[in-house]
């Protein structure tokens, strides 16, 4: 994989990410990040959060 493919592509061998934080093959964060939009349309039909 090099680093056209992918934000963790290229380096030598068995190289880590090189980011601090792991990244979508577009470059937005992968972990951790919310990506829900907020003022979302169907916010409304959510009443109560699901219990886990």
């Amino acid at each position: 994989m090099n680093p056209v493919d992918h934000p963790h592509g290229g380096g030598e061998g068995r190289a880590p990410i090189g980011r601090k934080k792991p990244a979508t093959p577009w470059g937005y964060p992968a972990l951790g990040r919310r990506s829900r939009k907020r003022n979302k349309y169907s916010d409304n039909l959510i009443l109560r959060r699901r219990s886990k």
